[in-house]
């Protein structure tokens, strides 16, 4: 691995005392996310438990206002079916004089009065009884409606309220409405807005409808029964199924608005249910139903609910202040204990330079591990002087040893010289075959030895197996061909030295030797630009059975058998060592008879001597 892709330690660049920091730094970050944790936990357990509180009270203040409703309603059944009002004839038709007329009215508020009255000192509910009077059959009736007043109002065309039609149209449903004018608006008029349970009243004897009956106050009723919730800054909202608010606490809030509901509030699917929703700032509890329309909803501020668990936050900092005393304490300890002679230990490895002479260690009356740390220091530079004078005299040797190996190479020089002058001789006294024996010899020696280089190209491998050649021929006169064949350009290839020499001394002696001119030998090489290599055949056509099997396992297997010998071994482990395990040798047969083994080399492999 390369020193560039080792991890590195992010305290290395540290030095004792801020790590010391870090360390008290360490300590002190969990106490802080202990007590984050510890608020957040019991904010979220006082949230929820709050919640499912406040989730039975809307139940119960929700059955409330529908019993209420339910009241209502009952009470405009009742008056639905009083005799009074199912003889009311407002179209004029009849014989009814204008007295008669008059007394059935008298009567008629009477009815509404009786039913406006509470006896139990609850918010009053003003019941009124509109009715379309297209002839003016009931002009002495007064039209000055007012929502906390009961009372029977009798209109022509132009005087029709806006909300009239509809509650006919609903066919003697009732439904709560948010009402803003009880008659049309004309200027001077009284407040008249109001939350009002509507209903239609059919005649029993004759198709039609006699009027509407309009129970006004119904947002006081319900807000009485809102008040009765008890909610610390809290907000409560009684609203129709738009989320139109219809009556709320605090009474600031106007009625009609649209409140505002978090995302998470869509009910969806769902018609009858509550459902509750915690955001950072509020807790949101509704309680709804698709069938009536309607949905009560409390909005609780969390920062309310918050402050009543600022004494167990109070108890909680005192611990972690209590915590952060005992470990600064511990870290000015451990500060003094460690520093001081850590600190002694650090002036002397930097004044210590190897060689000079080691002071005697400091004496500490403690056994603990800087102790040891600094007892072991000291000791290490002693034992570092000592290395430091062994490597001197080993330098010395070194030398010594290098001056011995260059007189060693006088000798191949001396060689060389003394080669060269028996070839002059011989070829001066006439004796050519001796002359060129020795040329070949020296020649074969010179690339041999090659100054010590391990690698050399293919031109010089060449060269020397040539020569190796040429002293076959002269020494045992083989009447077999060599033939060559490896392109100029190849001449550059880098070869272990001494590679070609042992393989075609192995084609010779195992292949051609008895064949006289029969026997061929070929040597050439090839470049392959696709995969990057230079392949060198040397082939024969020798007779004799080869055991192919057996040198592919003294090639390749670790414990090979010494019965074949070493030598194309010892090649086919160089090339490896050099290049890679995906080059080497590689014996096969020839379809024609004969030997083949192939030298795989890269093709643009360096000289590396």
């Amino acid at each position: 691995m390369k020193p560039g892709n080792r991890t590195r330690n992010p305290f290395a660049n540290m030095n004792v005392k801020q790590q010391m920091i870090l360390l008290f730094v360490v300590m002190v970050i969990p106490l802080f996310i202990l007590n984050a944790y510890g608020n957040y936990k019991a904010d979220q357990i006082l949230k929820r438990n709050v919640t499912n509180a406040y989730i039975e009270l809307n139940k119960q203040n929700f059955r409330l206002i529908t019993r209420d409703i339910e009241a209502i309603n009952k009470v405009t059944s009742t008056v639905f079916q009083h005799p009074l009002l199912q003889q009311l004839n407002p179209s004029g038709e009849g014989t009814e004089t204008v007295l008669e007329r008059v007394k059935n009215y008298e009567k008629l508020e009477t009815l509404l009065f009786n039913y406006s009255q509470e006896t139990d000192q609850r918010e009053p509910l003003y019941y009124s009884l509109y009715v379309y009077d297209p002839s003016n059959a009931y002009f002495f009736a007064p039209y000055y409606p007012e929502a906390r007043k009961a009372g029977v109002y009798f209109f022509l065309e132009q005087e029709k309220p806006e909300w009239f039609e509809e509650a006919v149209a609903k066919k003697g449903n009732g439904y709560l409405r948010l009402i803003d004018h009880l008659s049309p608006p004309t200027q001077g008029q009284q407040n008249q807005k109001t939350l009002a349970y509507v209903r239609a009243i059919n005649s029993i004897y004759k198709n039609g409808t006699i009027g509407v009956l309009v129970v006004s106050n119904v947002d006081g009723r319900i807000g009485e029964s809102l008040q009765t919730v008890s909610i610390p800054e809290g907000e409560l909202y009684f609203t129709d199924w738009g989320n139109r608010i219809l009556t709320s606490t605090p009474a600031e809030t106007p009625a009609g608005a649209i409140l505002n509901l978090p995302p998470e509030a869509d009910l969806g699917d769902s018609l009858i249910g509550v459902k509750d929703v915690i955001t950072d700032d509020f807790i949101y509890v509704i309680n709804y139903n698709y069938v009536l329309q309607q949905k009560l909803v409390y909005k609780v501020p969390v920062k309310a609910l918050l402050q009543q668990q600022n004494e167990i936050k109070r108890i909680i900092q005192l611990i972690s202040i209590a915590y952060f005393a005992v470990g600064l304490v511990l870290i000015l300890y451990f500060w003094r204990s460690l520093m001081t002679p850590i600190q002694k230990l650090v002036y002397f490895v930097r004044r210590y330079e190897p060689g000079n002479v080691v002071p005697e260690t400091p004496h500490r009356d403690r056994n603990d591990e800087v102790s040891v740390l600094i007892s072991t220091i000291y000791e290490m530079a002693r034992r570092l002087n000592g290395l430091i004078h062994y490597k001197y005299q080993m330098d010395i040797k070194q030398k010594e040893a290098q001056l011995q190996i260059l007189y060693q190479q006088i000798n191949p020089h001396l060689l060389y010289n003394t080669l060269e002058s028996i070839y002059w001789k011989s070829a001066m006294e006439g004796n050519n075959a001796s002359a060129e024996m020795i040329k070949e010899l020296s020649k074969l020696m010179k690339i041999s030895l090659s100054r010590g280089r391990e690698l050399i190209t293919l031109e010089e491998e060449l060269e020397h197996a040539s020569a190796y050649i040429k002293l076959q021929e002269h020494r045992y006169e083989y009447g077999f061909r060599v033939t060559w064949d490896v392109p100029a350009e190849l001449n550059a290839t880098v070869i272990p030295k001494i590679t070609l020499q042992p393989l075609i001394e192995n084609a010779i002696i195992h292949g051609v030797k008895h064949m006289g001119e029969d026997g061929e030998i070929a040597i050439r090489a090839e470049a392959d630009d696709a995969q990057g290599l230079v392949r060198i055949t040397i082939t024969d056509n020798g007779y004799k059975p080869v055991d192919f099997e057996a040198i592919d396992r003294l090639l390749n297997d670790e414990t090979p058998s010494p019965s074949f010998g070493y030598g194309i071994r010892n090649i086919h482990q160089r090339l490896r060592l050099h290049f890679g395990a995906e080059y080497g040798l590689k014996y096969a047969g020839r379809a024609e008879g004969g030997t083949a083994v192939t030298i795989t080399l890269p093709l643009a492999a360096d000289r590396n001597e």
